[in-house]
């Protein structure tokens, strides 16, 4: 019987040794430096790098529509490609630039506000693009007076 186990262990270790070889002739030199270079590729990536992440609108008049730029540059080693950008609500609408954003260019992110609800009102816009967290938040804000309403301020006594 131990001779037996002896044997089969001699035998396993030949063919693992064999097949290590026969596989290591087998690599093609060319694919590897191909890979190298695709993986490399795949490091670079694009970065957004925004000029301000929030933008306050101050007091506003309910249903007065209000508009901001968020300007931003791609400070990264890739194209930045944005292929969304959306807002928590219906009443404000992010338009996000066309195409891609070479290495050192800038663009902008439209942000439109219909200045619906009252009183303090905070919005997030995430875009969505190949960066390496995948989304960003941006947030405006403002403060919503109602049309109706009584002007602010003390009140005479007569």
């Amino acid at each position: 019987m131990r001779k037996i186990v002896i044997t089969l262990n001699a035998l396993l270790l030949i063919a693992f040794v064999s097949c290590k070889e026969k596989a290591t002739s087998k690599i093609d030199n060319s694919n590897v430096e191909a890979a190298a270079v695709r993986d490399d590729a795949a490091k670079k990536l694009p970065v957004m790098s925004f000029e301000k992440i929030e933008h306050d609108f101050g007091n506003i008049i309910q249903s007065t529509p209000q508009e901001t730029v968020f300007k931003f540059k791609n400070t990264g080693d890739a194209p930045l490609i944005i292929t969304n950008a959306k807002s928590t609500c219906g009443c404000t609408v992010p338009e996000k630039p066309k195409g891609p954003i070479a290495p050192g260019e800038t663009g902008e992110l439209v942000v439109k506000y219909n200045g619906s609800g009252k009183n303090a009102v905070t919005k997030i816009i995430t875009v969505t693009a190949n960066t390496e967290k995948g989304t960003e938040q941006l947030k405006i804000k403002a403060f919503v007076t109602p049309k109706d309403s009584a002007p602010v301020g003390p009140l005479k006594n007569s």
